[in-house]
């Protein structure tokens, strides 16, 4: 390390505490790195540099006073902007919410104040965080630091460009289908999507993906994801609790655990280094004590994989109904899938949410005889910038979600879910593999994902390309 931007969220707090550093200094730091790549990568989409100033400055007197709140005092936060935030305009991707600066923060962003973050900005997103790339008609396209011609992936593109390049070091984020954990696979990053119920939320948008989305860290470290996450679950007093609800205990490296990996679902296509890195990861899981068994059977996700889509289609075209008339203002992309919503019968509705039951149960039964699942994240490397998805993956053609199969089940599961960066590719291309557990295991997740870090540490953009960005 030798900027501060480059500091980790742990560092910082151990340099604050030393009197080596300070939350000013390192705002500051972060600030000049904003200016140095956002233009390029347009992580960021608002800037509360006044807010960012005050909140920093408070910082710095806690520290002085050695009063400290906590770890994440002093340390700046992203916040996608599918989350509101009280004071900032918060857009949700779309020119109907345009003009929207809200007066209350959604209940994770005001979990992060409370612990001293200091909010930086917020990151763009996919309108209405629906596809799995990110671009909307307000703010443009998000590109990946590690390749600024390729994309971050979606939604939570904007959140993984920005820690990636080091703007700061963690960001929440929402994964409604895989929106966390797929692009920190594309940008060489830790992402949780917690439990559902395990992160409280209040003030938000509406629901166009009902409690299958999740508000979640995005982070370069473990140790920062489990400090993020640690803030933003703890308990709402105005929600009513929740299986597995409440705040993120110590994470100890757990012990051994009975893990099946599942290299893909029935025949679909994986790139091969994705491939290949995954069955690496899987073998390093083995050489660190966990019972691993290769499974090529697993069905769980089929059927709900197949009516994914109908949920985003269906919440969106329910969501125009608030703005009847405004559909010219849509992205084209979105104006097509509200048309598809409405056309979509409420029998075929009924059909999705009933496999979304069968595979909570299914689920379940999985977790009575094992411990976790391993998948790959994401089945295809980032592909450009501007492209909805790749069409084609290890030579083979898939639809918009061809990419996306290993995660939007774990949602309507309600199971945490987590990627962890493995091997990236020839080209130095990040690639992540997933964990699933069962419901209320988040503390496992990060506890393993720990684990495989300290054997197994993971390349930031800077370690490889200096303080630039990667290829174009």
């Amino acid at each position: 390390m030798t900027e501060l931007w480059q500091a980790s969220a742990s560092d910082l707090a151990r340099l604050y505490a030393a009197r080596e550093a300070s939350p000013v200094e390192a705002l500051a730091s972060c600030l000049r790195r904003l200016d140095a790549v956002n233009p390029a990568l347009n992580a960021l989409v608002l800037v509360d540099r006044d807010g960012a100033a005050a909140a920093a400055a408070a910082s710095e007197a806690r520290w002085t006073r050695g009063t400290p709140i906590g770890p994440l005092d002093g340390v700046p936060v992203t916040v996608k902007d599918s989350i509101r935030t009280a004071g900032l305009r918060s857009t949700f991707g779309s020119r109907l919410y345009g003009t929207e600066v809200p007066d209350r923060d959604e209940t994770p962003v005001t979990r992060v104040r409370e612990a001293g973050g200091v909010v930086l900005g917020k990151t763009n997103v996919p309108e209405f965080t629906v596809q799995g790339y990110t671009w909307n008609p307000s703010f443009g396209v998000t590109r990946n630091p590690w390749d600024p011609a390729l994309t971050p992936g979606g939604s939570s593109g904007g959140a993984v460009a920005a820690v990636a390049a080091g703007i700061g070091p963690p960001a929440l984020a929402t994964d409604g289908g895989g929106s966390i954990r797929r692009p920190a696979s594309h940008g060489g990053l830790v992402g949780l999507k917690p439990t559902a119920g395990r992160v409280p939320r209040r003030d938000g948008f509406p629901p166009v993906l009902l409690d299958f989305e999740v508000i979640g860290p995005i982070a370069r470290t473990v140790a920062d994801l489990a400090t993020a996450a640690a803030a933003i679950t703890a308990p709402d007093p105005g929600e009513a609790a929740r299986p597995g609800a409440g705040a993120l205990a110590q994470i100890p490296i757990p012990s051994r655990k009975r893990i099946l990996y599942v290299p893909t679902f029935a025949d679909a296509p994986v790139d091969p280094e994705i491939a290949a890195s995954v069955a690496e990861a899987a073998g390093h899981l083995a050489a660190l004590g966990h019972d691993v068994e290769e499974g090529r059977s697993f069905t769980a996700a089929d059927r709900i994989n197949a009516l994914w889509p109908v949920f985003g289609q269906v919440g969106i075209a329910w969501l125009m109904g608030r703005f009847a008339g405004r559909e010219d203002e849509l992205g084209p992309d979105i104006r097509a899938i509200a048309e598809a919503g409405a056309g979509v019968p409420a029998t075929a509705y009924f059909d999705a949410l009933e496999a979304a039951v069968a595979v909570r149960a299914a689920m379940a039964a999985f977790f009575g005889a094992y411990d976790l699942l391993l998948t790959p994240s994401a089945a295809a490397l980032p592909w450009t910038a501007d492209a909805t998805h790749p069409t084609s993956i290890a030579g083979r053609p898939v639809g918009p979600r061809g990419s996306a199969i290993f995660t939007g089940f774990v949602n309507a599961a309600g199971c945490p879910g987590i990627s962890i960066p493995c091997r990236p590719s020839a080209a130095g291309l990040p690639i992540g593999f997933q964990l699933v557990g069962p419901w209320g295991a988040d503390e496992v997740l990060i506890g393993l994902a720990a684990g495989y870090e300290a054997a197994h540490p993971w390349p930031l953009l800077w370690d490889r390309h200096g303080s630039g960005l990667g290829p174009g």
